[in-house]
């Protein structure tokens, strides 16, 4: 089934994105490796997915990817309470990435997210 329209997205450190786009591909974090597969989120998965496991974390960057550039490579599984989240079961082209944004820290340690994932105004 393909999977539908819209962006996915994937938190790197800064260091692993700059090892991807010097290679032209990135293969995967240190977790995506050890699972065979690519973990991304949706927008609405995105926040929490970084407080659960990026907590606190500097240096990491919110990469946008593009689903129907992924292809059949990307599948939907159910993950955290039978979430459907998406699964990159392939290396991802850099061709398919439609954005890369820095996740700074606020004052309280949190990460401060683009308007377009937490649905409010910038400024």
């Amino acid at each position: 089934m393909p999977p539908p329209a819209g962006l996915v997205y994937k938190i790197v450190s800064a260091h692993e994105w700059a090892a991807a786009e010097a290679e032209g591909r990135f293969i995967g974090s240190p977790v995506d490796l050890d699972d065979g597969f690519i973990h991304f989120s949706t927008a609405e998965q995105t926040v929490e997915t970084a407080s659960r496991h990026f907590a606190g974390r500097k240096g990491l960057l919110l990469v946008a990817v593009d689903t129907q550039a992924l292809g059949e490579a990307l599948k939907w599984e159910p993950s955290r309470g039978g979430a459907l989240f998406p699964h990159l079961y392939d290396v991802l082209s850099l061709e398919a990435v439609r954005s890369v944004d820095p996740l700074p820290l606020n004052e309280d340690g949190e990460h401060i997210f683009p308007a377009r994932i937490t649905g409010k105004a910038e400024g």
